[in-house]
């Protein structure tokens, strides 16, 4: 009796899809007026830039919006980011951007801080373009920045 096989190839195009919806379809750009947080990410390689704009209510955040222009990955991850990150306290927004950036570097993560990633677990394959993981860390980045800043003010 054989065991059943599993085709990859199917979660490739899953998550191909996920970040192509994203890309072509951004979440959250509509513009925030009134911030309390604005930060700006730029890859002077290639010259993807994001800007988010973060509203909090207390230590949450109750509004994101993001602008940028570049590759697929970075619009689409920045478009993930502002998905996940609303109504989360700016501690666990950090944590996000922790997780994420380890995963992007190869780190295996634990099954909840997967699942905290949604769907930006679909970035994952990036991991294996060295040369793109900067597209993929782009928002995330510029979110760990925003919070140290927001926390040392």
């Amino acid at each position: 009796m054989s065991s059943p096989t599993f085709d990859f190839s199917e979660v490739d195009d899953l998550y191909q899809e996920i970040i192509l919806d994203h890309y072509r379809s951004p979440r959250n750009q509509k513009e925030i007026p009134e911030s309390d947080m604005d930060v700006t990410g730029i890859n002077p390689f290639c010259g993807d830039e994001v800007h988010m704009r973060i509203k909090l209510s207390g230590e949450s955040i109750s509004a994101v919006s993001f602008s940028g222009n570049g590759c697929s990955i970075s619009q689409a991850s920045a478009s993930m980011l502002s998905d996940i990150i609303k109504g989360k306290s700016l501690d666990e927004a950090n944590n996000l951007y922790v997780d994420f950036r380890d995963m992007m570097h190869g780190n295996d993560l634990n099954e909840d801080s997967m699942d905290n990633l949604g769907q930006a677990e679909a970035l994952s394959g990036v991991k294996k373009f060295p040369i793109r993981i900067k597209c993929a860390l782009l928002a995330w980045s510029a979110l760990g920045d925003a919070v140290k800043k927001h926390k040392s003010e």
